[in-house]
């Protein structure tokens, strides 16, 4: 089977919004409302929503304050994953990364072709784990937003989805 399986229960999981903007605030940011509202209607929990500057930094510190909090399982980044000078978040995330979701990018671009074409070239799209928080970077659009968590993460992240789901692997993230 693969699909949700109904008869099983959802495991809710935290997770934190991170907007990468110099220009969005929290009432025209779109995107991240889009998000949060995706969140919650899923079932899971909203643990923090944050806009951050396009700055290397401000965005490392942010994800790195999350994966180190024990009230984050996941950290969902929108925006800064373009080609332009001002576009840093793989820059800024992926050194935190200990091991990279190959599959996620392929992915996400495959679904993001379906949306805008060609386009989907411009985008860094990436995902990680670190510290045992899973970790994606999405285009800033809400199209890029729709696109991430309505045909991907959101049924990596259902308990409830099989074959297999990144929920399920969660007890067994700090094994050795």
């Amino acid at each position: 089977m693969h699909g949700i399986n109904e008869s099983l229960p959802f495991k809710p999981v935290r997770i934190a919004i991170l907007i990468v903007s110099d220009t969005r605030t929290h009432e025209t940011d779109t995107s991240g409302h889009t998000l949060a509202e995706r969140i919650r209607a899923a079932g899971h929990e909203v643990a923090h929503h944050l806009i951050v500057p396009d700055d290397k930094a401000a965005i490392r510190n942010t994800v790195s304050g999350w994966i180190a909090a024990a009230d984050v399982d996941v950290v969902i980044t929108s925006g800064g994953t373009g080609l332009t000078g001002r576009d840093v978040t793989p820059e800024a995330v992926t050194p935190l990364f200990e091991k990279t979701i190959e599959g996620f990018s392929v992915i996400f671009h495959m679904v993001s072709y379906q949306s805008v074409g060609l386009s989907t070239l411009q985008s860094r799209a990436v995902a990680g784990l670190a510290n045992s928080t899973f970790i994606f970077c999405l285009p800033g659009s809400t199209g890029a937003v729709k696109d991430g968590w309505d045909k991907v993460i959101s049924f990596q992240l259902d308990s409830r989805h099989k074959p297999c789901n990144l929920v399920e692997l969660m007890p067994r993230l700090t094994e050795h």
